[in-house]
């Protein structure tokens, strides 16, 4: 972040509507050069008093933060918990979409680069395009966990059973009208067959997190590198730069304690009590790190732990006992808020494995 915070020539003045900071915001800074973005920020809001000495750039970026994903710039489209978000494949609608996502890239560089923290909270996969990453299948679950779920059971399943004749090319709905998207070439006339259905998967999961949206990535990378260069966060991984730009969720334990429910386990046993010790002895980034473990995201709901959204609505944090031996790690269903504990010997096994499934990422993850 240090050397990213090199702020170069004066200072950069923007003056906003409060109701229309988004629009007056990317209007202003659309023709800024680079070296002009690195100034230091002076905001000032139409019609209300005060001098920017930090905290109305903090509030600057607080409603822009909101503003960026409000659904009628069409820019971000929400997973199904509501919590994380990626660019929408039908942002075309807005025809300054790209100009935009350039602009939120910049906004985000920014804050990045200034050590401000933003309360934006994107998908796994999008993090992974910002660090140049290559997405794995496995983190559709998190961008569509019935989806991901169906392209499981295709894995899984002969096709015939499943009485599917598959093609490779994807379908969508875009402006009233269907549409199909080849996978490759001339994929809307190459059969899938068992054969060749590991592939179908890949390239499906690819389309939906990485080609279908490729133009809204490369705009949004194109502003978030004038401010922030590659190499500068090549050192984190996707789950570090969510932290990196969101900052340290303040996680209330007691407060998920009195939210959680449990599945063949009660709040009364051992195992479970030595969870919560452990928790309790927990440094800040490790909880956050849990917390991205087991609900994919950072984030804490405004409303506490009791508004903890899933992929079907409210979901209270829960545990499930897990069957199969000690020596297995905890795993999480991120689209269930779920942690399937087993039945640890020790409150000292119970730290060593769970900080083994929190340095794994996303080999402790389960399905389901």
């Amino acid at each position: 972040r240090q050397a990213a915070t090199r702020r170069v020539g004066a200072a950069l003045r923007i003056a906003v509507r409060r109701s229309m900071c988004m629009e007056d915001s990317f209007a202003q800074l659309r023709g800024k050069r680079p070296d002009e973005l690195r100034g230091r920020l002076h905001i000032t809001f139409h019609g209300e008093d005060g001098i920017d000495a930090g905290g109305l750039t903090r509030e600057w970026y607080s409603v822009l933060a909101k503003e960026i994903f409000n659904a009628g710039y069409c820019l971000f489209t929400p997973t199904a918990d509501g919590a994380t978000y990626q660019p929408n494949p039908m942002s075309g609608v807005n025809p300054d979409h790209l100009d935009y996502f350039k602009f939120v890239g910049r906004v985000v560089g920014k804050a990045v680069a200034d050590g401000q923290l933003l309360d934006a909270h994107f998908t796994r996969s999008f993090y992974k395009h910002m660090l140049g990453v290559a997405v794995a299948v496995d983190d559709m679950e998190a961008a569509d966990p019935d989806f991901y779920k169906s392209l499981k059971t295709v894995l899984s399943c002969s096709l015939e059973d499943l009485g599917l004749e598959l093609t490779f090319s994807a379908e969508s709905r875009e402006f009233g009208k269907d549409a199909i998207h080849d996978l490759i070439p001339n994929g809307r006339n190459v059969p899938v067959t068992d054969e060749t259905k590991a592939e179908y998967v890949a390239l499906m999961c690819r389309h939906h997190m990485t080609s279908g949206i490729h133009k809204q990535i490369e705009a949004f990378l194109e502003g978030f590198h004038e401010l922030v260069p590659p190499e500068l966060i090549s050192i984190f991984n996707e789950k570090e730069l969510e932290l990196l730009i969101s900052g340290m969720p303040d996680i209330d334990l007691d407060d998920l304690v009195a939210n959680t429910e449990y599945n063949n386990w009660k709040a009364t046993d051992e195992q479970i009590e030595w969870l919560w010790s452990v928790l309790r002895s927990f440094s800040r980034e490790d909880l956050a790190k849990f917390l991205q473990f087991v609900t994919g995201s950072s984030k804490v709901p405004i409303e506490g732990f009791s508004n903890l959204q899933g992929m079907r609505g409210a979901q209270k944090f829960n545990i499930h006992r897990a069957y199969g031996g000690r020596d297995l790690l905890p795993a999480a269903h991120t689209c269930f808020n779920q942690l399937d504990l087993p039945e640890y010997e020790s409150e000292e096994q119970t730290r060593e494995k769970l900080l083994l499934a929190l340095s794994e990422g996303g080999e402790g993850f389960g399905f389901g």
